[in-house]
């Protein structure tokens, strides 16, 4: 395992097992877990000690020694930990997206992603302003030293309770450009409200965060984006469908792991009859069937989007609207897909197991998809096949 200084490249680890490891520990007490809520303290130290915080940052664009992991394998290990347990599935989503800040905003990425790795930072926070709190969120009061001082409120999904750094966007007072700045949770003006009981998603670390004159030095603004959207770079506005998609890879995971643990049900309650009892209920194959095929379908929409996504990544800076407008397309039509097959999925696995312990995977997709208006995402698709209309680029 990687030391505090020497992180492992990516290549020289079996992620893979590891991320399997990683998943069968939390699945054995996840149920437990869920019910007793509260912030994922000893789940992120898991995480941790196994390293996973330091692979889900951005590869080194030369491929040389970096410990990260490619935007594939990021997906496929957020998904995979989802099946398990999607409260951590979607602290490290957020991790992982928060992660590529820096590329995001085409700012030297080298350090900021280097202590990531190193000393194997847990990042939560968000950039874009929420649109529910249009005109609120943090702001930046420029200071002395080309530094700023944070205030403000805002709430966030996910590791806010135990995160090691905050990666948050700000209005700037001066400029109402938004900047994009790191901070330590520890700093005394900062202070976490733990969010109260929650219907699914209950271990995420979600919570509401105050800063009181919190200063950030001009080292700590990874980037800018600015004011007027129409100058928003393409690659910069892959920041929330990035997240977006990930989001979506936790919901699909989720269904994958309630569709697993119900198939392991029946397939105990059938090596449980008698001899010479006929096992196959047609009907029982049916259902299978009908959700396995839901569960497939998801995820080959799914793989499309991350595709797309991993090149539009790759493009970085060469990016072009009609490119960004291909991935939003495509991340739309993943995000109606998956969330009506993971409510389904997970809705009819509670009637195949009498509801016994599967409840969490409902609870979880309820709440994942409970802002996702796939008949919004639809339209959009369905606005830009007929029409050839363009996703406009987002206001974050």
């Amino acid at each position: 395992m990687a030391t505090a200084t020497t992180p492992t490249p990516a290549e020289a680890v079996d992620w893979p097992r590891v991320t399997r490891e990683v998943a069968d520990d939390l699945a054995v007490d996840a149920s437990v877990r869920d019910r007793a809520g509260g912030p994922p303290f000893d789940e992120a130290a898991r995480l941790r000690e196994a390293g996973l915080p330091a692979l889900l940052t951005p590869p080194a664009p030369d491929g040389t020694g970096d410990p990260g992991a490619a935007w594939r394998s990021a997906c496929a290990t957020v998904r995979e930990l989802s099946a398990a347990d999607g409260s951590i599935g979607e602290l490290l989503a957020h991790h992982c997206v928060l992660a590529w800040s820096a590329r995001f905003l085409g700012a030297p990425a080298e350090p900021f992603e280097r202590r990531i790795a190193e000393d194997r930072w847990l990042l939560a926070g968000g950039i874009e302003l929420p649109e529910a709190e249009a005109g609120a969120g943090l702001t930046a009061e420029p200071g002395g030293n080309g530094g700023y001082l944070l205030r403000g409120r805002r709430g966030f999904d996910a590791g806010v309770t135990v995160a090691d750094r905050l990666v948050v966007g700000a209005r700037c007072t001066r400029t109402g450009d938004l900047l994009v700045v790191l901070v330590d949770p520890a700093h005394p003006g900062v202070c976490a409200e733990p969010a109260g009981d929650r219907v699914g998603q209950r271990l995420t670390g979600s919570g509401t965060i105050g800063f009181d004159d919190v200063p950030a030095g001009a080292d700590d603004v990874l980037g800018a984006v600015p004011r007027d959207e129409h100058a928003i770079a393409p690659c910069t506005a892959l920041a929330p469908l990035a997240l977006r998609l990930m989001l979506t890879q936790v919901a699909l995971g989720v269904a994958e792991g309630a569709l697993a643990e119900a198939r392991d049900v029946s397939r105990a309650a059938q090596a449980a009859r008698p001899s010479g009892t006929d096992t196959e209920d047609p009907y029982l194959l049916l259902a299978y069937g009908e959700l396995a095929t839901a569960a497939h379908t998801a995820a080959a929409v799914v793989e499309r989007a991350t595709d797309a996504l991993a090149r539009g990544l790759g493009a970085g800076a060469g990016l072009d609207v009609d490119g960004h407008a291909g991935i939003a397309v495509l991340v739309a039509a993943a995000e109606a897909v998956t969330s009506r097959s993971a409510v389904h999925i997970t809705t009819r696995v509670l009637e195949l197991t009498d509801g016994a312990g599967f409840d969490r995977f409902w609870r979880n997709a309820r709440v994942l998809t409970a802002h996702t208006s796939s008949a919004r995402r639809l339209r959009e698709v369905g606005d830009h096949y007929l029409n050839g209309t363009l996703p406009r680029l987002p206001r974050l």
